[in-house]
């Protein structure tokens, strides 16, 4: 019987010291950034058509397709770090760009017909690095990315990083991002103008920019959120393209074949301000309805101003399946330095044709369709398929410009 308080004592202490450790285990318990490793699988096909083609002084056909495969895996590290890799490539062939040399196909030369040379097709190889950390109550999240590009005449290194503090019960996020992109042409220009001893070509091939960017989203209601941006861009060096021909209204044409040569290439300035301060507003309407707007404004300082506007509206039609209508309207003026096919005069110090500094309004429509497996039921190997997307958009400018883009993405989460 003198056993029993000792018996006793001995049962509490080990039931006292089980609860403080299922305690310690309960406040150190927090939940991972990202649960497992998980792998996306994209791919865009892009299509246009045009008439308005920089690469021939502003008339001649822009048409173009371009592929895209893209693959991106995002591991967790520990509970607080993640490190995600982006690699892709973007496959095209471009008739305009074929006429930076249009002596070199099978017919006679004409800007509305592509040629068949080597520049009407390339590889644009792309990789991206990113590594994120979380604090112990995720309320600051640090990231830092490098990133490598590469094509035939370009190249290109960047690296930046970024910081998101969130407050206020995790309602209000504030952010700030930084990036830097080192870039190196290896000009290539314009058949009829490389024998031209009047010619100048470009002393310095390189390009750098330098950006920020400051974010700031609430959650107003337990149905809306709002969020605003504000992005800062300074570049510098070569910002023209290269093999982009203008003719001058002051110079006698030189036409070859049905061929109009170009009297010099897209000159530009060796400088560009950009400014672009935007809004979100998703309005929860229901379990099937979501309303998700957006507006952005943008200026530089080479007299291009424009406005955006979008909306999109989730429709989830079951448990697993949603679709996506989408509108997205776009409007700028020209830059100061714009004009069309031979209105140009030889006296300017900058001038370009490209359509795409022009004056003009655009228009997308798109649709979209994703299915959703919280519980990735289906596997390949180790990896179940969480999600399935797919869009097409339709892009029409005032230009005449036309383009389509279908692209889907698959989702996988390791198990």
């Amino acid at each position: 019987m003198k056993r029993i308080p000792l018996l006793l004592a001995l049962i509490c202490a080990i039931t006292v010291t089980a609860q403080e450790k299922l305690q310690d285990s309960i406040l150190t318990y927090k939940k991972r950034v990202l649960e497992s490793t998980e792998v996306d699988f994209l791919m865009s096909y892009y299509t246009q058509d045009g008439n308005n083609a920089a690469v021939t002084g502003g008339i001649g056909t822009e048409e173009l397709t371009d592929i895209t495969p893209t693959i991106v895996v995002s591991i967790p590290l520990n509970d607080d770090d993640v490190l995600t890799i982006d690699a892709g490539i973007s496959a095209y062939t471009s008739a305009s760009s074929s006429n930076v040399n249009p002596f070199d196909g099978d017919g006679p030369a004409d800007p509305f017909v592509a040629s068949s040379g080597a520049s009407g097709k390339d590889v644009l190889a792309t990789f991206s690095g990113t590594y994120s950390h979380s604090s112990e109550d995720r309320d600051d999240i640090w990231s830092a990315n490098i990133s490598l590009a590469n094509e035939y005449d370009y190249f290109s290194v960047g690296f930046g990083g970024s910081y998101t503090k969130l407050f206020n019960e995790k309602n209000t996020e504030v952010s700030v991002n930084a990036n830097v992109f080192l870039d190196t042409w290896n000009a290539i220009y314009p058949s009829e103008l490389r024998d031209n001893p009047d010619f100048v070509p470009h002393s310095d091939e390189s390009r750098n920019s330098y950006s920020v960017g400051f974010g700031f989203s609430q959650i107003l209601t337990k149905k809306l959120q709002a969020s605003l941006a504000l992005d800062v861009i300074q570049q510098e060096g070569l910002l023209s393209t290269p093999f982009q021909r203008v003719q001058f209204a002051d110079v006698a044409d030189v036409v070859v074949q049905q061929f109009t040569y170009g009297d010099d290439i897209e000159r530009l300035p060796d400088s560009r301000f950009k400014t672009a301060i935007g809004g979100r507003l998703h309005y929860y309407i229901n379990e099937i309805f979501v309303v998700r707007t957006f507006y952005r404004y943008y200026t530089d300082d080479w007299g291009i101003n424009s406005h955006t506007a979008s909306i999109e509206i989730p429709i989830k039609i079951t448990d697993r399946f949603t679709l996506y209508p989408s509108y997205r309207y776009y409007t700028q003026t020209a830059a100061d330095y714009f004009a069309p096919f031979n209105q140009h005069l030889s006296t300017q110090e900058f001038y370009t044709s490209d359509y795409d500094l022009s004056d003009f309004d655009a228009n997308q429509y798109g649709f979209g369709v994703s299915y959703t497996d919280i519980f990735a039921n289906f596997h390949i190997w180790k990896f179940g398929l969480k999600t399935i997307d797919l869009r097409f958009n339709q892009y029409e400018r005032s230009t005449g410009l036309s383009a389509s883009i279908i692209s889907g993405g698959f989702n996988f989460v390791m198990d």
